[in-house]
């Protein structure tokens, strides 16, 4: 008795250890699973709280929302969760994976490095689809998948898939692709996305396929029409030029080194017929380095649309299709994300955001914002990013009313027609358009004047019922 009275703090903390371990042993009781999970809780990411969060195999490289699914792609792993309620629906390993397809019939495609070859998998079930081995790329849309197989260095075959099919749609020959293996997605010439800090670049997911994609082959470009299969042009640039696909346009863009700067001459062809269709002068894209005007860089924009600098020092966006000016900034205003329908503007004192449509002048909304804002434009939201405090917002591109408004740290990773995903480190979460939002009134759907830009550079106004692009029109005229 004496013996136990005398056991001390540290006896009866060891003693009581002893019968947890041995109750634990014999399976009487286990406290250290629950114990477990109380240490490794994950903080939520974000206030108001995610509709979940898990944590994942490893830092996601990229996070895709497939239909009801969530495509979470790892260094040397890919895992599909539920987008209803983050639990794992499968796991494989995979060096990349890319999503293709719309919302309603999504596919993966998967594939290692250094290897030929893919598969084509079911998002909520992992089931393989289709599989290839022969191709060394593979480039994934919305309404379309493109693979390439080489027999030899100058002997390529381009291949045209519906995301579910299991036959080409069409073939095309290239005279090549490009040395080694080269994964999901290469770069083909087109347009450089604005970026954006905690937004990830692939955030909007698969775009529909351009009309035309220009792949770089041995220092020519090869424009091919995405669809029908047809090469409609094998053209070498100039020693002072450097071309791109735009808005199913061949863009030759010229800089020259004159008088201590650069000239700049954009030039538009229609592939199909060789014939120049418009032409700028003074238009900086963005492609040059000022080391001698040596262009390394693609131009600025995203889908149709071109960001350049207007000669007086206001950024424009142009229409890559006819050359037209949808908008034009005020002195000192900077444009933070742009698509074919709206762009995102920082004003000139930092302070504040506008929403436009290119369509139509004027603002569309305005909401404050601090000096390091940032901002994407997805088919679901407009995305903005603040700093000081940490916050992420996502509004309707048009009205700019507020859909989601969380105080976090954390990334937005990807964004779907019901809301969006959003992670730090290996923790991600799920979070549904509406939550945290602030009370917005209805939006007025008289545009506020946006600044004058004056008489030079001012976007046509006649552009009627047709659209922005004339889309719309029976003759395109």
């Amino acid at each position: 008795m004496c013996g136990v009275k005398g056991l001390g703090v540290r006896g009866w903390l060891l003693l009581g250890l002893i019968t947890v371990v041995v109750l634990a042993a014999t399976g009487v009781w286990n406290p250290f699973p629950a114990v477990w999970d109380w240490v490794d809780r994950s903080k939520p990411i974000s206030e108001p709280d995610v509709v979940w969060q898990q944590r994942v195999g490893g830092t996601p490289k990229s996070v895709t929302i497939a239909g009801d699914t969530v495509i979470v792609e790892q260094r040397t792993r890919v895992e599909a969760r539920s987008l209803a309620n983050g639990a794992q629906l499968w796991e494989r390993k995979a060096d990349w994976a890319a999503v293709a397809g719309s919302d309603r019939d999504p596919v993966v495609a998967v594939g290692k490095l250094l290897d030929k070859g893919y598969e084509v998998l079911d998002p909520t079930t992992g089931v393989v689809r289709r599989r290839d081995e022969r191709a060394i790329a593979v480039w994934t849309y919305r309404n379309l998948l493109l693979d390439a197989y080489c027999v030899q260095p100058t002997d390529c075959t381009l291949r045209a898939w519906e995301p579910r099919g299991t036959t080409p749609r069409w073939t095309a020959f290239l005279p090549g692709v490009h040395s080694g293996v080269l994964a999901d997605n290469p770069e083909l010439l087109g347009t450089r996305r604005l970026g954006a800090p905690r937004i990830d670049e692939g955030v909007a997911g698969p775009e529909s396929v351009p009309p035309l994609l220009g792949f770089p082959v041995d220092g020519r470009v090869h424009v091919v029409d995405t669809a029908t299969g047809r090469v409609l042009q094998n053209v070498e640039p100039g020693r002072e030029e450097r071309l791109a696909v735009v808005g199913g346009r061949l863009l030759r863009i010229a800089a020259t080194s004159r008088d201590g700067t650069c000239y700049f001459v954009l030039t538009a062809v229609d592939p199909a017929t060789g014939q120049q269709v418009w032409r700028r002068n003074g238009v900086n894209l963005r492609t040059a380095d000022y080391a001698g005007c040596v262009q390394r860089e693609d131009p600025q924009g995203a889908r149709n649309v071109l960001l350049g600098v207007a000669p007086d020092g206001r950024e424009a966006v142009l229409d890559g299709y006819d050359g037209r000016l949808l908008l034009v900034g005020a002195e000192g205003e900077k444009v933070l994300a742009v698509d074919d329908r709206y762009a995102v503007v920082r004003s000139a004192d930092k302070r504040s955001l506008f929403g436009r449509e290119l369509s139509a002048e004027g603002t569309r909304w305005t909401r404050p914002a601090g000096g390091k804002s940032g901002a994407a434009l997805t088919p679901y939201a407009g995305l903005i990013a603040e700093e000081k405090p940490s916050r992420l917002i996502a509004v309707e591109p048009r009205s700019g009313r507020e859909l989601v408004l969380l105080r976090t740290s954390a990334n937005a990773l990807a964004a779907g027609p019901h809301g969006m995903i959003i992670g730090e480190g290996r923790e991600i979460g799920y979070v549904r358009w509406g939550a945290g939002a602030a009370a917005v009134p209805p939006p007025d759907e008289g545009a506020v004047p946006a600044p004058d830009p004056g008489d030079t550079w001012r976007p046509p106004t006649d552009q009627g019922s047709c659209g922005p692009k004339k889309e719309l029109c029976a003759d395109g005229k």
